[in-house]
């Protein structure tokens, strides 16, 4: 049995917008299609009449500096991301998550907007973009808007798209100044290509010895996307020694709310995991901004 009825491939955003809106539905957008076709297979997401493809549609395909800020289209696949320079140079927590998304077929056609829309609290490429503080660009039927990343989303899969009316077109990161620096790293069971039982983004501003400025994310920490917001006001403004970061630490592990997942790991086996993790984590970012 066919998982869709009608397949269709615009050119341009105000192409998929319309597609989405007239096309039969049920409707949906695909680009990579790494998880949508095993959910449409496995009949974790409901039919489907019309599929929408966005990976021809230009305006999602551009890495590019805009007005002193790095643009990553949603619809490229995460190895190129990988690749490119200039991610690399401005946004170096982001390629060390995009490396660690599936194996190497799924990274040359996942992309970061499929990633993201997907709406998990432990995504990689969606816990490095929150490190960053990033900003958003959706399209819709009223035309785009640019909004923080964080309130993208509402809970697990749950994100705040309106669905078969808006697309996420892609992602705005502040270009890397001296002495900022950023850092990602998981751990997860040590078969094969693995979910993560827990991953961490750091990323910071150092002058000398003082902390200028700090982001934390870390997944699952929630039911959505999270940033440790008390460890970061701790760290903020402060010099870094060992008794600083403890602090942070024990204010990270009041705020998170780690639970317990048949597949990955229990709550208190995270809270075990994390110190290690973000020590790590913290001292990679702070020997970079060097």
């Amino acid at each position: 049995m066919s998982l869709w009825q009608q397949y269709l491939r615009p050119r341009t955003i105000t192409e998929a917008i319309e597609a989405l809106v007239t096309s039969p539905k049920p409707v949906a957008s695909i680009a990579g299609g790494t998880d949508l076709l095993l959910d449409l297979e496995q009949g974790r997401h409901s039919a489907v009449h019309t599929l929408v493809d966005v990976t021809n549609v230009k305006e999602l395909l551009a890495i590019e500096v805009r007005t002193e800020r790095l643009f990553i289209g949603a619809g490229i696949p995460v190895n190129q991301i990988i690749l490119n320079p200039l991610v690399s140079q401005n946004a170096q927590a982001l390629v060390e998550a995009c490396e660690l998304i599936g194996g190497p077929q799924v990274r040359n056609v996942a992309t970061l907007g499929g990633n993201t829309a997907h709406a998990l609290p432990a995504a990689d490429g969606t816990i490095a973009l929150l490190a960053f503080d990033t900003k958003v660009e959706i399209a819709g039927t009223s035309g785009s808007r640019e909004l923080p990343f964080s309130e993208l989303f509402l809970g697990p899969g749950k994100s705040m798209l309106k669905h078969g009316e808006e697309l996420i077109v892609g992602f705005y990161l502040d270009i890397k100044k001296p002495h900022q620096a950023s850092c990602f790293k998981r751990i997860m069971r040590p078969q094969g290509v693995a979910l993560p039982i827990i991953n961490l983004a750091v990323w910071l501003e150092r002058d000398e010895n003082q902390i200028k400025n700090m982001h934390i994310a870390v997944g699952p920490g929630g039911p959505t996307p999270w940033r440790a917001s008390e460890a970061e006001a701790i760290l903020t403004g402060n010099s870094m020694d060992e008794n600083l970061s403890q602090a942070a630490l024990n204010a990270l592990l009041n705020q998170v709310g780690f639970r317990s997942s048949l597949r990955r790991a229990s709550s208190d086996y995270r809270r075990h995991l994390v110190e290690s993790l973000y020590k790590d984590t913290l001292k990679t970012a702070w020997d970079r901004a060097a």
